[in-house]
């Protein structure tokens, strides 16, 4: 299957959090746009890049921001992944056969997606992309009215991209 792209209609996720609860895609969106980020945790462009969803995740929080990581790891690596890299968002576990990340079309991690309340997608991108974090940035921020600062410091010493 082809990832998914812009204006798709995105797959159901129901998948079980580090705790073992059932988080489901349609019940989110019905509280605002998800971003929904597939990774596993051995991959070093996941790492270098869930720092900088976490801060879009910090930025929108008090918006009610839907931010999902769903690991194709299980759930004891995944949870050290968030200690070690600073990831306050659900993460969800979606280990071998990788269902949800087939039917997203996942080939490489990290890959992302941007859902609108509505359910189809709005952005999706894989690897590390600048311009891609800071497009999710302005759309989230248009949807939910506000301003944010910029995601990338200059001591962050970004790249443009990094491939996944």
């Amino acid at each position: 299957m082809a990832t998914l792209t812009s204006g798709k209609k995105a797959p159901q996720i129901d998948l079980n959090d580090l705790d073992g609860a059932r988080a489901s895609l349609q019940d989110s969106l019905a509280r605002g746009p998800a971003l929904v980020a597939f990774f596993k945790v051995s991959c070093p462009t996941c790492q270098f890049t869930f720092p900088f969803v976490e801060r879009i995740f910090q930025q929108f929080r008090a918006q009610g921001i839907q931010v999902w990581g769903i690991s194709q790891d299980d759930a004891a690596h995944s949870r050290q992944f968030t200690t070690e890299y600073g990831v306050t968002f659900p993460i969800l576990i979606d280990e071998y056969p990788y269902e949800t990340s087939r039917e997203y079309g996942v080939k490489y991690v990290p890959t992302l997606f941007l859902i609108a309340p509505d359910g189809r997608v709005e952005l999706m991108s894989d690897g590390f992309c600048k311009v891609d974090l800071l497009e999710i940035q302005k759309l989230l921020g248009k949807h939910f009215s506000v301003t944010p600062p910029a995601p990338f410091q200059p001591s962050d010493g970004v790249p443009e991209f990094k491939p996944g």
